[in-house]
């Protein structure tokens, strides 16, 4: 039996929002909703270099209340220059997608530290917004790599993959996992069996001692993600949530 004055406590739930439209408008939005922590997508989302350098910017400076302060790119790819230039921009850490194997995870891990634990080149230009740069031991204690599962292979090296040193988290894209595994989006969410992948995930997270995050992109979704015990999870989409609350305005306007 567990002794509960030793056991660990479980991890808070890190909710998080999601910026999608490439703008610096639509970061220091989302960054304002309340959530614990923000993504600019530059895989799938409109975020380019330029754009992720401008919002990164917009978002810099002191902590203000109702502002997340913890900003995370997805980066295109598994590139050192691309992992590199938005770290130098002051993101907070970046989320890799495609991870495969421990040995994608471990390069992105490198990509993100500088010598000797990494391969990161130093050029960071935080000052620009006004931010101190922080020292290179600094940076990498402070960094977040959090590397994306997402395909079959990556499902079955799932437990080395969290395990890898320098990876500070493991987040499912259960869009393309799903398609990877031939299986429906719902039915993925729906598998509780404890071999099923979800939870498979969640499994070797913990047994990695790193959280296990997950989109969901609304609320059903990440209640049921919750249930599966991942604890980040992205709930508001900036390309969902605006056009609903739109919507909804509008139909209440019209109903008044």
């Amino acid at each position: 039996m567990t002794d509960e004055t030793t056991a660990p406590a479980p991890e808070p739930l890190h909710l998080g929002a999601w910026s999608m439209l490439g703008s610096t408008a639509a970061a220091s939005i989302m960054a304002g909703v309340g959530a614990d922590w923000l993504l600019l997508d530059a895989q799938h989302g409109l975020y380019d270099d330029r754009g992720v350098v401008d919002a990164l910017g917009a978002l810099a400076g002191p902590p203000r209340p109702g502002r997340t302060s913890q900003v995370l790119v997805r980066v295109p790819s598994n590139d050192d220059a691309w992992i590199g230039r938005a770290l130098d921009a002051g993101a907070s850490g970046v989320m890799v997608p495609m991870v495969e194997d421990e040995a994608d995870a471990a390069r992105a891990a490198r990509s993100c530290r500088y010598p000797p634990h990494g391969r990161r080149s130093r050029g960071s230009w935080v000052e620009v917004w006004g931010t101190p740069t922080p020292s290179p031991r600094a940076a990498d204690d402070a960094v977040m790599c959090a590397v994306m599962v997402e395909t079959r292979q990556a499902l079955e090296r799932v437990t080395a993959i969290a395990r890898t040193p320098g990876v500070d988290m493991v987040f499912v894209g259960p869009y393309d996992l799903s398609l990877a595994l031939g299986v429906e989006h719902a039915a993925l969410l729906a598998d509780e069996s404890p071999d099923g992948p979800l939870r498979r995930v969640v499994a070797a997270c913990r047994a990695a001692g790193v959280p296990a995050g997950a989109y969901a992109g609304g609320l059903d979704a990440a209640q049921v993600l919750a249930r599966h015990g991942f604890t980040w999870i992205a709930v508001a989409i900036d390309t969902v949530v605006l056009p609903a609350a739109a919507a909804s305005l509008v139909s209440a306007a019209r109903d008044a």
